[in-house]
């Protein structure tokens, strides 16, 4: 399971920490990948870590504001969010992609889902 937590309303220009937390999974390696939800618009993928080779993925829109890590330790990835813009206002999801690297295409290749936590920017 992954469940994700930290989202909240903010002001533009803040920051914010996401955590996606993981459960009941048997390997010690993983890849994830944060995506967020519009209504109305389509899903996208907006950046993806794997611990099996230590790739990362941007996408361009948040390229340089946010950052992906994890933790073993705690079974956590976060996504550290600056510079918030009233643009990444979303629902934001993490996913377990079934891929071993963030490589071009891992936003379609995901096999679990969180529910999600709500990112509201306000102008």
């Amino acid at each position: 399971q992954l469940a994700e937590s930290g989202g909240d309303l903010v002001q533009s220009g803040g920051s914010l920490r996401l955590s996606c937390t993981m459960s009941g999974f048997t390997s010690d390696d993983y890849t994830i990948g944060w995506f967020r939800q519009v209504p109305g618009k389509e899903r996208e993928g907006v950046a993806c870590i794997s611990t099996f080779d230590g790739s990362r993925y941007y996408d361009n829109s948040v390229k340089g504001r946010f950052t992906i890590s994890s933790d073993n330790a705690k079974n956590t990835v976060f996504l550290e969010m600056n510079k918030l813009a009233t643009a990444d206002t979303a629902l934001y999801l993490c996913a377990h992609i079934r891929a071993s690297q963030c490589v071009r295409g891992w936003w379609n290749d995901f096999d679990l889902w969180g529910q999600g936590t709500q990112v509201t920017v306000s102008s």
